[in-house]
């Protein structure tokens, strides 16, 4: 098995992929109307509209209705990720906050409220974890 992507269903595609391609720096590709895939070297999100679910199951997934979930990007350097989105997030879950487990964390919402964590492995263990 190999995990590859995941993906946010959401009623308001172009702002969410707009949100994305400027949080990550990472262009979007639009394979349709209703579903676009940014890319990064470990794993792909994809963003598809609503009116996609119909074809796996109407209701399956609702919009704008995550409770659990965290979007995690690794990056170089979180602070310096924090001064660039300060223009851009509107409200912070949490500033830059180095966790127990070796990680400096920022976290933030999209615009359809799904939790994002942006993370710096900065403890020797982290590091070697990631392999950075």
């Amino acid at each position: 098995m190999d995990f590859v992507s995941t993906r946010i269903i959401t009623d308001n595609i172009k702002r969410l992929v707009r949100f994305y391609e400027e949080i990550s720096g990472q262009p979007a590709t639009w394979y349709t109307d209703d579903f676009a895939e940014l890319k990064t070297p470990s794993c792909t999100l994809a963003i598809a509209s609503k009116r996609t679910m119909a074809l796996f199951g109407a209701g399956a997934a609702r919009p704008a209705d995550n409770h659990s979930a965290i979007l995690e990007f690794r990056v170089a350097d979180v602070d310096k990720e924090y001064e660039k989105l300060k223009g851009v997030i509107g409200e912070f879950a949490q500033l830059p906050t180095t966790q127990p487990w070796g990680n400096r964390s920022l976290l933030f919402r999209d615009p359809d409220g799904n939790l994002i964590n942006f993370f710096t492995p900065v403890s020797a263990a982290a590091i070697k974890r990631y392999g950075v």
